[in-house]
């Protein structure tokens, strides 16, 4: 594999142990910050960065007992569905309680490896429309399907049959993505990884390896970068975090291979660089990354935004890193919280304010389970 990534500045991760009661603590490592040269300005008029140094405070477990938990939901009644990678289930966790009721099983669900049942979000017209979108692993590929919600029916009957939107997105035993956010545009976004095979990401035929834009029916969205395309960036190996900052800018994370995984501002059209580069690069034909971590430090999946910063799930790292930004570039060296405190973690979603809804990950087959895995974390930060 060629790849043209040269030297960043390593700088010592400033790292603080979160305060709670759950036993978070910090552990030393280095992070990178990135910088890349993006084609609308990084920064808008008066906005400021926030303070380089933040906190994490573990305010109680919201549910646990959790089987590969994967996608997380907030529904406007404040309760959360969380999807079960390997079971294909989708599950309503009560906010206050932590109690759960089933919904169903997502028919069609082919789980293997790293594929399964991953990423939901709920429709923009969920008032009216009660759908769940699901980002899932198929016999034959990775797709989208849209499911009706139904509470009045029998526990584990709530689930209506998959409408299937979007499909033949590469499957493979790796490299699946799997997050789906809808965006403050109204617009689907979807990461999918290149499925190992690195040919796939550099493609803009291929939907491997890309964050696509898709309308809620499936169509691809006014306004991408290429016609007639749902591909919004290209050049991703496997892309398991997205989130919008509050002036609607996107970020998404990424997993490398054995070198750098990337924290990225996303713009539309833009090529980021796999498999020619893992993290920063000197073409100026890739997108840098605002951030990068050594792999064993991050493995990063799901990411939201809080407080100025972007907050990382770290998978094989085991922590929950802060990058805390001005416009599009970081302001500051990342932060590592809860680092081993609660074994693997998955998804970050923001739960309002400076509130954020965490899931761990030690039951999907490459953690180490606890009395209580997995479960749903419920954190302050700031």
């Amino acid at each position: 594999m060629s790849r043209r990534a040269v030297p960043a500045v390593v700088v010592a991760a400033v790292l603080l142990a979160g305060c709670s009661s759950g036993g978070a603590g910090s552990g030393g490592t280095t992070a990178s910050l990135g910088g890349t040269a993006p084609r609308t300005p990084a920064t808008a008029p008066g906005e400021s960065a926030p303070p380089a140094k933040g906190s994490v405070k573990v305010l109680r477990t919201v549910a646990t007992g959790l089987n590969s938990p994967w996608g997380l939901a907030p529904l406007p009644d404040g309760a959360l569905l969380v999807a079960s990678r390997d079971e294909g289930t989708i599950t309503r966790v009560d906010e206050k309680t932590g109690a759960k009721t089933l919904l169903g099983e997502v028919s069609g669900v082919s789980a293997e490896g790293e594929g399964g049942l991953l990423g939901i979000a709920l429709s923009p017209d969920y008032a009216a429309d009660h759908m769940i979108y699901a980002y899932f692993t198929s016999a034959s590929d990775n797709r989208i399907a849209r499911l009706l919600y139904d509470p009045r029916k029998p526990q584990g009957e709530q689930l209506g049959a998959p409408d299937t939107v979007f499909k033949g997105i590469p499957k493979g035993v790796i490299h699946n993505g799997g997050r789906i956010a809808f965006g403050p545009d109204r617009m689907l976004y979807a990461g999918t990884g290149e499925s190992g095979e690195r040919g796939l990401a550099q493609d803009k035929k291929s939907l491997g390896g890309k964050i696509l834009r898709i309308t809620p029916e499936g169509e691809p969205a006014p306004g991408n970068p290429f016609p007639d395309s749902p591909v919004y960036s290209y050049g991703h190996r496997n892309v398991q975090g997205l989130a919008w900052d509050g002036r609607q800018r996107l970020f998404a994370s990424e997993f490398g291979q054995d070198t750098w995984d990337e924290l990225n501002a996303i713009e539309p059209g833009g090529n980021y660089g796999w498999p020619d580069a893992e993290g920063r690069s000197d073409d100026p034909a890739f997108q840098n990354p605002v951030a990068q971590w050594h792999t064993d430090d991050a493995s990063p999946s799901g990411i939201a935004y809080a407080g100025g910063s972007v907050w990382m799930a770290a998978l094989k790292g085991e922590r929950l890193w802060r990058t805390p930004l001005r416009g599009t570039q970081a302001s500051a060296a990342p932060q590592a919280f809860l680092v081993g405190a609660y074994g693997r973690l998955r998804t970050v979603v923001s739960a309002g304010g400076d509130r954020l809804w965490v899931t761990t990950s030690n039951t999907d087959g490459r953690g180490e389970p606890k009395k209580g895995d997995d479960r749903i974390l419920e954190l302050q930060v700031g």
